[in-house]
């Protein structure tokens, strides 16, 4: 999938920077505060601690990650890194010069905003499993790449926090909500896509995603996978995306574009073959969700990967 980045942000000139590593420009608004930082040199081992939690989202450059007792990681444009509330980052920046800087974006988040979004969910909205509720987490499932949405809420973030409207801070309220709303979605695909094998048992949706991923060539109708979920069709569309933030189909086709890009990859393939083999019946069809999701034609793809 292309990576999903919000809107970007003017650097800062020489003259305004205060710090060649990390300068840091503070928008401050009741409900959160909203911190772009940039580093314009090669720097190492630099930390960074904010006393809240906070989301933090890739813009430009690389840099290198290090958090208390996961192995480092490369940080790049498109991913987010949530970051607990004592949690101090360690930060290497490999590549970063005048012409490479990294920027990132880093939302400070009140834990008692946090409790209030998360304790309103599992009242008002409950997921699926009562065993696994409402809950962000900072340890398991803090690295991840964006989803469209979570993108979405970013920039609103970001315009808010350089608004100078009156209501903007009402405005913020309900933000920072949705983007704890998408933040925990996101989460949850993350769960449940890459180890549903683990959880087939003990999660309907994880069942659901193991079904689709094994008859992906095979029509798949939502009457089926509500059945394996044990919902009426309406209820289970419903809290299928409440809880991942897409719907059925939508997963359906995102994978099927995975499948389609995997076999794109293979010298041998024609376009029209992968059509078919990816569990699509139409080529126009087929061509055009391809574009709309990874933003080339299939043909455009293959010379990509095999050029």
């Amino acid at each position: 999938m292309p990576h999903h980045l919000p809107a970007p942000i003017a650097l800062r000139q020489p003259e305004q920077l205060t710090t060649l590593v990390e300068n840091r420009t503070v928008y401050s608004l009741e409900a959160f505060e909203l911190n772009v930082f940039e580093t314009h040199r090669t720097a190492h081992q630099v930390p960074l601690s904010m006393g809240h939690v906070v989301l933090t989202t890739m813009l430009q450059g690389k840099k290198v990650m290090h958090l208390a007792g996961r192995p480092a990681f490369e940080y790049l444009p498109g991913e987010s890194v949530i970051v607990g509330e004592n949690e101090t980052m360690v930060i290497d920046f490999p590549e970063a010069d005048e012409q490479r800087p990294t920027q990132c974006l880093a939302v400070a988040i009140p834990i008692e905003t946090i409790r209030q979004t998360v304790d309103l969910l599992n009242e008002e909205q409950p997921r699926a499993e009562t065993h696994l509720p409402w809950q962000l987490d900072t340890t398991e499932h803090a690295h991840f790449q964006n989803t469209p949405e979570l993108t979405g809420t970013l920039e609103r973030l970001v315009q808010l926090s350089r608004d100078t409207g009156r209501v903007k801070d009402v405005l913020a309220n309900f933000t920072i909500q949705e983007m704890l709303v998408r933040l925990m979605q996101t989460q949850a695909r993350q769960l449940l896509f890459h180890n549903y094998r683990q959880h087939a048992t003990s999660h309907r949706f994880a069942a659901v995603v193991q079904y689709i991923k094994q008859h992906l060539t095979e029509q798949i109708t939502v009457e089926k996978l509500s059945e394996l979920a044990c919902m009426s069709k309406a209820t289970f569309f419903r809290v299928f995306k409440r809880e991942l933030g897409l719907t059925p189909v939508e997963f359906v086709i995102q994978e099927r574009i995975a499948e389609a890009k995997r076999l794109l990859r293979n010298p041998l393939t024609t376009v029209a073959d992968v059509c078919f083999r990816a569990g699509f019946n139409n080529t126009a069809y087929f061509q055009k969700l391809f574009k709309q999701y990874e933003g080339v034609t299939p043909g455009v793809y293959k010379r990509q990967c095999v050029g």
